[in-house]
C-alpha cells in the first residue's frame, strides 16, 4: 500500500552542499604549506568534502506541484513523497517521478457488435489520475498504457451489454443512442473497477462517438425513416377519425343536413381522402344531387 513521507528540507542540505565546495577548494588551494612541502592532511580533507559535496548534491529533490517521488531502497519500497519543493533524501534511494496531474484518453473508434449482433462504431473520452502511486508503480508494467488497453476492453464490454437502440428490442431499459448519463455511468464505474489494481482514479468517462457501421448505415436508417412515417401515419389517422367524428356529430346537432348511412359513408371517405392524402384535394363541384 501507498506510504506517504516527509523528507528533510533540501535548503539546508544545498548550503551544506555549497560550504562543503567552498572548503575544498580552500583546501587544495592551501595544501601546500609555507616550506614548499604538500600537506597530507589538507589533501585528505579537500577530498571528504569533495565526497561530501556530491553526497548532499545527490539527495536533493525537487517536487513540482501535482508531482511525486516513489522512493526505493535497494528494491524495498520505502515511501511515496506528495509535496511540492527542495528536499533532501537518502543519495541511496533510487526515485521513481509519478505524474499526479489529470489526463484526456481519447479512445480510437472501436468497431464492434451491439446487444442484438449489429455492427456499430463507438468512442469514448475518459478522464484519469494516479491515485495510488505504490499500484501504478509496482503492480503494474506500464500504468499509462494499462489505462489504454483497460479503457478499450471496457468500452467493447459496454457495447456488447446494450443494443444501439430499441429498433429490434423494444423491451429494453437502458439503450446506448438514447442511454445519456446512465450509460456513462455504467461506462465509468466499469472503468473504476478494471483500473482499481493500477491505482487509477476516473474522474469522468462519456461516450464522444456513437454510430451505425458504414455497411449498414444506410440500411438503419431506411428502418428510422420508415418507422417515423409509419408513427406519423398513425397520428394523422387518429386525428383524421376524430375530425370526421366531430364532423357528422356537429351536421346532426345543428340539422343542417339529414345523412342516411349511405351518405354518412361517402361522407366519411371523402373526408379520410382529403385529411390522410399527402397532397392537396382538387375538389370537383355537384351541380346535381347528392346521388348524382
Amino acid at each position: 500500500m501507498e506510504k506517504l513521507i516527509k523528507p528533510l528540507s533540501g535548503y539546508l542540505a544545498l548550503v551544506a552542499a555549497l560550504a562543503c565546495a567552498v572548503l575544498s577548494v580552500i583546501c587544495f588551494v592551501n595544501v601546500e604549506g609555507a616550506d614548499g612541502t604538500n600537506n597530507p592532511l589538507f589533501i585528505i580533507l579537500g577530498i571528504v568534502l569533495v565526497i561530501a559535496f556530491f553526497f548532499l548534491l545527490k539527495g536533493l529533490m525537487i517536487i513540482n506541484p501535482n508531482h511525486s517521488r516513489v522512493l526505493n531502497f535497494f528494491g524495498k519500497y520505502v515511501g511515496t513523497v506528495k509535496e511540492n519543493g527542495l528536499f533532501f533524501v537518502n543519495p541511496l534511494f533510487s526515485t521513481v517521478r509519478v505524474s499526479l496531474r489529470s489526463d484526456n484518453l481519447q479512445g480510437q473508434t472501436l468497431k464492434v457488435n451491439d446487444k442484438m449482433g449489429n455492427p456499430i462504431e463507438i468512442g469514448a473520452v475518459i478522464v484519469w489520475q494516479v491515485g495510488d502511486t505504490y499500484k501504478a508503480t509496482y503492480d503494474v508494467t506500464n500504468y499509462a498504457s494499462y489505462v489504454r488497453t483497460q479503457s478499450e476492453a471496457a468500452v467493447r464490454h459496454l457495447a456488447g451489454s446494450f443494443p444501439y437502440d430499441n429498433l429490434e428490442d423494444e423491451g429494453a431499459d437502458i439503450t446506448l443512442r438514447e442511454g445519456g448519463d446512465t450509460v456513462n455511468r455504467i461506462l465509468e464505474q466499469e472503468l473504476t473497477d478494471r483500473l482499481a489494481p493500477a491505482g487509477i482514479v476516473i474522474k469522468e468517462a462519456r461516450i464522444s462517438h456513437l454510430a451505425y457501421a458504414s455497411e449498414i448505415a444506410g440500411a438503419m436508417l431506411q428502418r428510422q425513416q420508415a418507422t417515423a412515417i409509419v408513427a406519423a401515419r398513425a397520428k394523422i389517422v387518429e386525428g383524421a377519425v376524430g375530425m370526421v367524428e366531430m364532423a357528422l356529430q356537429k351536421l346532426s346537432e345543428k340539422d343542417i343536413v339529414e345523412l342516411d348511412n349511405e351518405k354518412k359513408a361517402a361522407m366519411v371517405s371523402n373526408l379520410m381522402v382529403v385529411l390522410c392524402g399527402e397532397k392537396a384535394a382538387a375538389p370537383v363541384l355537384n351541380t346535381g344531387t347528392l346521388y348524382q
